[in-house]
C-alpha cells in the first residue's frame, strides 16, 4: 500500500471583507454556516461551494469565494447571536491551511493601510 501526503497547494481568496464579530455571526447564521473559525484571536467566516471542493481535488489548488473576518481575542466554543440563536466557533489555530489563510489576510491588511497613509 502507498500512502501519500499531497496538501493543497494554493488557496485563492477571491473576496475578503473585515466586519464586526456580530455582523459576521449574524450572517453565518442567515447564510447557513454551520460554524465559524477561530484562529489566534480572530473569527473567520468562509464561504465555500460544493465545486471547491472538487477543485481541490483535481488541481490541489482551494477556491474560497468570500471570508470575513474580525478581532476576536478571547476563544469561546459558542457565541451567542440573540438569545436561542447561537453558532459554534472551532478552535483552528492549530491548522496549517488556516494559520496560513490568517497570516495572508492580515499581510493584506497592513499593506492597505500602509497605501492609504501613502
Amino acid at each position: 500500500m502507498e500512502v501519500e501526503i499531497a496538501p493543497t497547494r494554493k488557496v485563492t481568496i477571491l473576496g475578503l471583507d473585515k466586519r464586526s464579530v456580530s455582523d459576521i455571526a449574524w450572517c453565518a447564521t442567515t447564510f447557513g454556516a454551520n460554524r465559524l473559525y477561530w484562529v489566534d484571536g480572530h473569527i473567520l467566516c468562509l464561504e465555500v461551494y460544493e465545486k471547491s471542493f472538487e477543485h481541490e481535488l483535481k488541481t490541489r489548488e482551494f477556491p474560497i469565494s468570500q471570508i470575513c473576518y474580525a478581532s476576536f481575542p478571547k476563544f469561546e466554543k459558542i457565541y451567542e447571536i440573540e438569545k436561542s440563536l447561537q453558532i459554534p466557533i472551532v478552535n483552528v489555530s492549530d491548522m496549517k491551511i488556516f494559520q496560513s489563510i490568517m497570516k495572508t489576510i492580515l499581510g493584506n491588511e497592513g499593506k492597505e493601510q500602509r497605501e492609504q497613509n501613502v
